[in-house]
């Protein structure tokens, strides 16, 4: 597996952002961008922004859910270039 270093929008001080105001800032720092957030394929256009986005397709992101779904996250997050969205359920 792959190293990765992962951190929240909280950690970064982000969480008031909108999902354009969120990609720009990632983009800046970051390869891959995280979300259970379904909507931002839809409301951004992520191919002007310097970042892949892997959203997560599920119906809750408890512990146990997301666990189960790691590994196809860990080859999803691996996978995506900038400006493509890669969707993990």
């Amino acid at each position: 597996m792959p190293e990765l270093h992962v951190r929240t929008v909280q950690e970064e001080g982000w969480g008031g952002f909108e999902n354009g105001q969120l990609l720009r800032r990632a983009a800046d720092r970051f390869d891959v961008l995280l979300t259970a957030d379904q909507r931002l394929r839809y409301q951004q256009n992520v191919k002007q922004f310097d970042i892949g986005v892997v959203v997560i397709e599920t119906v809750d992101t408890t512990l146990d859910n997301l666990q189960r779904l790691l590994p196809r996250i860990v080859d999803a997050v691996d996978r995506v270039k900038p400006g493509e969205v890669l969707l993990v359920s």
